[in-house]
Order: structure tokens, then sequence, then C-alpha cells
């Protein structure tokens, strides 16, 4: 029986796809639930499984857009599994040596005619008349040949010489960067978007996690990190200034009783924002373990197009990267993002006197169409007390008790 493979949705909305990659070859074995390839759409990367064991047949190529239900590969379930390894299998489906003569014979004449470099007649006369040498242009022809496109495309250089290598490569956006790539334009273009920043005191943080931090990982088994003091101090600041956990929808504006906070992580195919749910539900433990979740989901491209869904604010840790300072731009349709930067040593006065401590400027970017610049100050503002005093605005006074240990 031939099985019809077509493309499933991944996700409500998401009409069409994009073949990143085959995993597998046209006229492989494959076994049920196998991972044939991976397709990228809008929101996410994800596998493809074989739905049935059998020799594959591949419709689509990788880079093509599919539409959700399209077919993109057929699989003879009749199809026996061969024996022996994967090896023996390739030596057995080799064409007959005749064939394989032939075949190397083509790209041989082929090339005897239009070796790499060389240019067609038209691609000659428009480069002599620029003065130049089919030589010092690459050719995107077959073979590398240089085409009339190239030649016309080719510019004489004023520069020094420098004998150096001046290459360049191209390479298809992947239909997730594409999409990130339209929302960030679309967040430029259709928000009033400002950013205010402020700085905090980190040691507070640093002792606490000094002293607590082998106690909480052996107890809970995941790490006492920044990402759960933030979420706790940004939960807090919601709570207080509730136009930020808002959102534009045309003529009105959407305010949330929940806290679903989006966390900007980097993954294999770019950048990614998994969702806390209910983070005001969450105590430090949770917010810990979810973070971690998510983050290895994203690392291995598990992620789910509904984990991503949604969010009502965004917390993004350029710091990891180490950036000093940045102006976060809006994920849409939330309306505000908080950006985390690197913590340095710095002079500060404390009491009058000269100290160091460890500082960490914040940056709250936020559409100012709903959010006035008192409450985006005060819901900074608001950020720094928690992570000043987190004993006080985040644990009520008994710190064993909110890191449950």
């Amino acid at each position: 029986m031939i099985l019809e493979m077509k493309v499933p949705s991944p996700g409500e909305s998401i009409t069409e796809v994009e073949i990143a990659e085959w995993l597998v070859q046209d006229g492989d074995y494959v076994e049920k639930d196998q991972a044939i390839a991976e397709v990228d759409s809008d929101k996410a990367t994800l596998e493809l499984p074989a739905e049935a064991s059998g020799t594959i047949t591949l419709k689509a190529e990788e880079g093509d857009a599919v539409a959700v239900g399209q077919v993109v590969c057929l699989i003879d379930t009749n199809a026996a599994k061969p024996e022996g390894s994967g090896s023996e299998k390739k030596e057995e489906s080799k064409p007959a040596e005749p064939k394989a003569e032939e075949k190397k014979a083509e790209p041989v004449a082929e090339k005897s005619t239009y070796a790499t470099g060389s240019a067609s007649p038209a691609a000659k006369k428009i480069l002599a008349e620029k003065g130049m040498e089919a030589s010092q242009v690459t050719g995107t022809g077959k073979d590398g040949r240089v085409t009339k496109e190239d030649a016309i495309n080719a510019k004489v250089s004023m520069g020094t010489p420098t004998g150096g290598t001046r290459g360049e490569s191209r390479s298809k956006l992947s239909m997730l960067r594409r999409k990130v790539a339209e929302r960030l334009v679309s967040a430029k273009n259709e928000t009033a978007m400002l950013t205010t920043f402020n700085e905090a005191n980190m040691t507070p943080i640093f002792e606490l996690r000094n002293q607590y931090k082998e106690e909480f990982k052996s107890k809970h088994g995941v790490g006492l990190g920044f990402m759960s003091f933030f979420t706790l101090a940004c939960v807090r600041a919601l709570e207080m200034y509730p136009a930020v956990n808002s959102m534009i929808d045309e003529k009105e504006m959407v305010s949330y009783d929940f806290c679903d906070i989006s966390i900007a992580v980097s993954g294999p195919k770019g950048l990614m924002v998994p969702v806390i749910r209910n983070a005001e539900n969450l105590t430090f433990r949770g917010v810990e373990a979810e973070v971690k979740r998510l983050a290895i989901r994203a690392r291995d491209g598990q992620i789910t197009v509904d984990e991503m869904t949604g969010g009502t604010f965004t917390i993004s840790n350029g710091g990891v990267f180490g950036s000093m300072l940045s102006t976060p731009i809006i994920n849409p349709p939330q309306s505000a993002i908080l950006g985390m930067h690197n913590i340095i040593e710095r002079p500060i006065a404390v009491d009058g006197k000269v100290e160091i401590h460890p500082m960490m400027y914040l940056a709250l970017s936020y559409d100012h169409r709903i959010i006035d610049g008192k409450e985006s100050v005060g819901f900074l503002v608001a950020v720094k007390e928690a992570l000043e005093n987190p004993v006080e605005f985040l644990m009520n006074g008994d710190v064993k008790k909110a890191l449950e240990l």
C-alpha cells in the first residue's frame, strides 16, 4: 500500500510550513515514528515523524514552502525491510556500472567547455567593456561559470589589492527567521516604542544565592538563578502597574489578571520565546524548574507552538552574551519588555561612601500608546526595589519558606 504523508497542522492559524531539512534520502527504508524531516513554521521548527514503516519517496525539496495538508512524501508500506547494514544497502542500490560512467562523463564534458571562472560570450563582452577579467568575478552559473548577470553586477575595485580572499555566500532565511524579522519591523513601525533605564545593585541577590544555592539545588534539583528573582519581581510590578500587563486590540485595551511571562532564549534555529504560564502562582522553585524545562526543549528543538503562543510580558537576558546596555524591541502584541544585562562591579555611593558592588543596567521598552511615562518608570523602579530588597518584597521576610527549604 502507498501511504501519502501530508503536512500536519503545527498550530492554529498556521497554513504553510517550509521543508528545512530532509533527515532521510529518497528510496530509504524508514521506521514508523522515525523523524524524517525538520519543518519550519513561522513560530517554531518541528520534526515530521514517519506515519508507517516502508520505503520513502520524497515529493518536496529542502527549502520548499508547502501548505498544511499537502503531500510531501509517499511511503510504500509493502516494501520489505532491507537486511544488513546501511553501507551494504547503499552498495546494493548503486546503479549499474555503465550508468555510473555516463553520469561521470556529463560533468567532465561540461567542465571542459565551461571551466570554473570561465565566462559566457555575453559576459566576456561586458567584462571587456569594464576592463575586467573573468577571474575577478565569482560565477553563479553551473560549475562556477560567469553569467551575463554576474558580469553586469560586477564592480571594478577602486581599492588597493590585498591578495586576500573576497568571497561571499548566500543562504535562504528560514521561515522562522523571516517571521521574526517581520515581527520586529512591525513592532518598530506600529508601536510608539520608548525605552526607560535604571540600574540595580545585585549584592543582596548574590548573598542569598551564595548562602542557599547548594541547599536549594540539593533539595529541588534545579539551580537558584537570577531568572526566578527577575520573574517574581516583574510579577509584583505587573500587579502594581496593570497597564504594563495589557495589549491593544484595535480600539480597545485588553488587560489581564494573570502574568504569562515570555522568556527570550537562544535556540539552534534562532531566537525563541517560550512562555511561563501563570507565573504569579509560582514559587522560586517553580519558576526555576519551568525555565530549565523550556530552555532544554528550545535547545533540543522540541519546543511546540503552544509553548510559545501568548505571553503578556517578556524578559530578555542579553547579559548572558555580554551586553552592557540595549533597547529591547517589544514582542507584539505585548506592550512591554524588560532587558537584563551583564553584571559588572562598579563604584557607587552608599551612605556617603564609595563602595564596589555588582551592578546591572535594566531597560524597559514599552508602547507609549497605552503606557504612560509615570507607569513605565514606576514599573522599573518597582523591579529595582524588589531586586535590591528581595527578602522583604519577594520573600515576605522568610527566606527559608520562600525557597521551600
